[in-house]
């Protein structure tokens, strides 16, 4: 009597504990369920950002193979704030970047100097396709010389492009938008049209406007575990002057995660405007950055 007692004692608690593990999996797949669906459809506002501090140093003594002391240094701030919901996406960033560089025996140099502000908002039009408006901002923050002449400082120049626009977009990683009829303005103090055109405004001006077609891409993804690639890319053709001359800037961002406040940064920059510069300007940096995420 007693072992079916114990039996039956066995078998309940069997059947017991089964019920609850079964209960548990229910549970922990339902939080999973509703966490996926969060991710891929959240609705309301998104805001998340990242400083990134980098830093590079070299020193040379009795270096017979020759070398100079240098360093250097460089701050970003990538900040996004985005709204969605059913039938609209509003998506914002904001990107700044300043940097600084002490080579042995020299001035100090800038490294990077950019400040930019991207607003697209788009209604639901079929699939990924998004009825869209566009406005893009960028100008600098300090003074840039060449020869020991200043040719730019703060707001000058500045660039504001805005227009209609049809928007592609699978995610926030991964969309394109094409602007047929885009307006772009470009603002320069008088003092550096006195002499001269400047960034394409005309002698004696201050402001030079231009229509033409834009586009934008933006990539985002995993390369490997830890490791992040970006892509940025921005084209435009000026309808009114030159239209073959399509200006570039393109951007790659390549962050190699070591723990939650350091990683490897690598940026490339490369922009094409022959406004400003009839060639190819490059821009890389790269080196251990300190990452706090807001």
């Amino acid at each position: 009597m007693k072992k079916i007692i114990l039996g039956a004692l066995v078998l309940l608690n069997f059947y017991t504990v089964s019920a609850q593990q079964n209960e548990k999996d229910n549970l922990k797949k339902n939080e999973e369920a509703i966490a996926k669906s969060s991710e891929e459809k959240p609705n309301g506002w998104t805001k998340k950002g990242l400083f990134t501090f980098l830093a590079n140093q070299a020193t040379f003594n009795n270096w017979t193979a020759g070398g100079q002391s240098n360093v250097s240094g460089n701050i970003g701030v990538n900040y996004d704030f985005n709204y969605k919901n059913s039938n609209w996406n509003w998506d914002n960033k904001l990107i700044i970047g300043y940097g600084l560089t002490k080579i042995k025996d020299q001035d100090l140099q800038k490294s990077d100097d950019r400040l930019q502000f991207n607003s697209l908002i788009g209604k639901k039009a079929s699939g990924y396709w998004f009825y869209s408006g566009f406005v893009n901002f960028k100008t600098q923050f300090d003074s840039g010389f060449e020869g020991g002449v200043k040719t730019s400082h703060f707001f000058s120049p500045a660039y504001l492009q805005f227009g209609p626009c049809m928007l592609w977009k699978k995610s926030d990683n991964l969309k394109v938008n094409i602007a047929p009829a885009t307006s772009k303005v470009i603002l320069v103090h008088s003092h550096f049209t006195e002499f001269g055109p400047s960034f394409g405004v005309e002698q004696g001006k201050t402001t030079r406007f231009e229509f033409g077609a834009a586009l934008s891409g933006y990539y985002k993804f995993q390369l490997a575990e830890n490791i992040t690639c970006e892509n940025i890319l921005n084209l435009y053709s000026n309808y009114l002057e030159d239209p073959q001359n399509v200006d570039l800037d393109y951007t790659l961002n390549i962050s190699m995660k070591i723990n939650k406040y350091l990683s490897t940064n690598f940026a490339y920059q490369t922009i094409y405007d022959d406004n400003a510069f009839r060639g190819f300007q490059t821009r890389q940096v790269i080196g251990l950055g300190l990452n706090y995420g807001f």
